[in-house]
């Protein structure tokens, strides 16, 4: 009688879960299935049981479903290094509390879409790479309680409309491209004698109108104008690195600000009104002979412009194009036509799939990989031997300022020569099957990154260290001072510095890729869906030259290679926060060293500490060039003659093999 009353309950439970799982919005899945499918790398298979075929996604990774499992609440992917796109139908998971997606790698724009989410407590897209303006629809944002958009590429202004999400109690927008000034106008906030004189911001709202607004994060943009009376309360550090109007937090220098951070936001004077007024009586009273002229002036330049307009469809036309896709479309017929410009890559060596498949073993040889490309290593036939970088993305996604980004990266890295610059071979791109690569010449010992934190501490004894430094030292004083234009590396650290079988370093930005990539992503809604448009290489964004970036950059990968230790665990957190209180101290700046150093030269290690400490320096106008840095570590670094000859016989061979 037991056994049945349980069978009994068991078939219940499976009917019953049945028909929850029938009951299951059909969008809501459709709405995560097309996330899914908008995420082209997922490099942790964090996606993987994202069954398409499974009506009930209660169970997948990172979803969060109601007691009743009719309605997804929670989507929490956090630092799982997502690559792709936000996908719109977000939105239409109506019932959704959080969206948490922050520390991945999300590109494009933040979708309008999601402020339909009116139950949503929820915003954190911290830490991705979005790009375009914050959407003035998250002010429909009823229930939310945080937003967090901070450490992205967000441009634009910030929407005033965010001032009606009257529960928001957490902002965090710091560490974007946001300009403008910091809304804060509200109806509550203007009283019956104040209206007259800011009649164009009565019906605006602002985040004066957020009374429950308690931490709030403007820093690191460059927003302009006064901080609002209302948000004096917050900590001044919230509205630092700014183009603010404020003498107690440290502001952007007005080098980076333009001209727009000296203008005033208020509403004019009546001196400036009458000063107007004048000018348009001015106006008025032209004589027929001026307007004559201006009409003339106007028809020349109409006229010059639609010639050069004319110019350049010819140009499109009488020389070789290709016709890429412009990005997903039902019909197909959206396409940009591309000019491929012969000048541009005439000097740079262009290698067939083919060869590169023969020299690469069939592309079986992997010696590395990231979630943009993978790297393999081959030995071209009676050739050097080569590193190939393979560009991992869909051919849908592939769209026509990528070409062009794609071409004018190649030229860049062509006209990099030095001896401790890894050196461009030359590149291949294939149509069939699509194909984008760029071939290096191949450095035999690994990544510093490899030695460093992965082989024998032995072989990086303190002058091989100390020489490694220089020959970095040297190669971004050539990129950053030689070169004209600059060049950057995108990404610096140990793994972008490559080692020859000497230990001589060469720096390679296999990380270009995602200049690539950032680059496009900021044209991405300037082409129409009407017809071919004609795009020139010259018409395209330059390459991004971040020499502070660099500089900063080179400072902890000093204080790693000196200290063994990586720039950042979850053990010990920060590199740079575990050394700040070594590094200015003499009594204790040995405690940074790595354990495996037997021995080294205090003179060195001092330089190296006040090198380090001016590169890390939070303010680009306090740090010094790398041609200052280069002179200095020059100067003060002795490689000729080594302590490690007392006790070392590696050091010894070396010395007799250069001898």
């Amino acid at each position: 009688m037991m056994a049945y009353i349980y069978l009994l309950l068991l078939f219940l439970s499976y009917g019953v879960s049945l028909v929850t799982s029938r009951s299951f919005p059909s969008d809501e899945v459709m709405a995560l299935t097309t996330f899914k499918e908008d995420i082209y790398e997922d490099p942790h298979l964090v996606l993987s049981n994202w069954n398409v075929l499974d009506s009930d996604p209660c169970e997948w990774f990172g979803i969060t479903c109601n007691k009743e499992r009719q309605h997804v609440i929670k989507i929490n992917i956090s630092s799982s290094s997502l690559k792709g796109f936000l996908a719109p139908e977000i939105g239409q998971i109506t019932y959704l509390q959080e969206l948490t997606l922050q520390k991945n790698k999300l590109l494009g724009i933040i979708p309008k879409e999601l402020g339909m989410l009116k139950f949503l407590k929820v915003l954190d897209l911290g830490m991705n790479r979005l790009t375009g303006p914050i959407p003035s629809e998250l002010g429909n944002l009823s229930s939310v309680v945080k937003i967090n958009l901070q450490s992205n590429g967000l441009t634009g202004s910030l929407p005033a409309e965010l001032g009606n999400l009257k529960y928001l109690e957490e902002l965090r927008l710091d560490r974007n491209r946001l300009k403008g000034a910091v809304p804060a106008y509200s109806k509550s906030t203007f009283t019956a004698n104040t209206r007259g004189m800011y009649a164009t911001h009565s019906n605006l709202p602002g985040l004066c109108s957020s009374s429950q607004l308690k931490v709030a994060d403007f820093s690191y943009n460059f927003l302009i104008g006064r901080i609002p009376k209302c948000l004096e309360h917050l900590p001044s550090a919230s509205f630092q690195g700014n183009c603010l109007q404020a003498n107690n937090t440290k502001q952007r220098p007005s080098s980076q600000c333009g001209a727009e951070s000296s203008e005033s936001h208020q509403a004019p004077s009546p001196k400036h009104q009458r000063a107007k007024d004048v000018a348009k009586r001015t106006k008025a009273s032209k004589p027929a002979w001026l307007l004559a002229l201006e009409i003339v002036t106007g028809i020349m330049v109409g006229s010059l412009f639609l010639v050069a307009l004319l110019t350049a469809f010819q140009r499109c036309n009488s020389k070789s194009a290709i016709i890429i896709p412009w990005k997903k479309s039902g019909s197909g017929k959206d396409h940009v036509v591309v000019y491929i410009d012969s000048e541009l890559l005439k000097d740079v060596t262009k290698f067939s799939r083919q060869e590169l498949e023969v020299a690469c073993e069939d592309f079986s040889n992997i010696i590395g990989s990231s979630p943009d490309s993978l790297v393999y290593k081959g030995t071209m036939k009676g050739g050097p031997e080569i590193a190939v970088i393979s560009l991992c993305i869909k051919e849908e996604r592939w769209t026509g300022y990528l070409e062009l980004y794609y071409q004018r990266e190649v030229a860049e890295l062509a006209r990099l020569n030095h001896e401790n610059i890894g050196k461009l071979l030359g590149y291949c791109r294939e149509s069939t099957p699509f194909t984008r690569m760029l071939v290096f010449e191949y450095a035999s010992n690994g990544t510093l990154y490899e030695h460093l934190h992965y082989g024998e501490g032995s072989q990086l004894y303190w002058t091989r260290r100390m020489r490694i430094i220089l020959g970095i030292a040297r190669g971004l004083k050539y990129l950053h001072t030689e070169l004209d234009p600059p060049f950057t590396i995108f990404e610096l650290n140990s793994s972008a510095v490559y080692l020859t079988e000497d230990f001589s370093p060469k720096l390679v930005d296999f990380e270009s890729w995602k200049s690539i990539l950032s680059r496009s992503e900021k044209n991405s809604g300037s082409v129409g869906n009407n017809g071919a448009v004609c795009l020139l290489p010259n018409s395209v964004e330059k390459r991004h030259v971040d020499i502070h970036g660099n500089i900063h950059a080179f400072g902890i990968l000093m204080l790693e290679i000196i200290s063994g230790r990586p720039p950042f665990c979850k053990d010990k957190g920060s590199l740079i926060d575990w050394a700040k209180d070594h590094l200015e101290l003499p009594e204790v700046m040995s405690y940074l060293l790595d354990p495996e150093l037997k021995h080294f030269r205090y003179e060195d290690l001092k330089a190296i500490c006040k090198v380090i400490c001016l590169c890390i320096q939070p303010y680009s106008s306090k740090q010094p060039s790398m041609d200052e840095i280069s002179s200095v570590l020059e100067s003060k670094i002795d490689t000729s003659v080594s302590i490690e000859f007392k006790s070392s016989s590696l050091a010894w061979a070396e010395l007799a093999l250069s001898s």
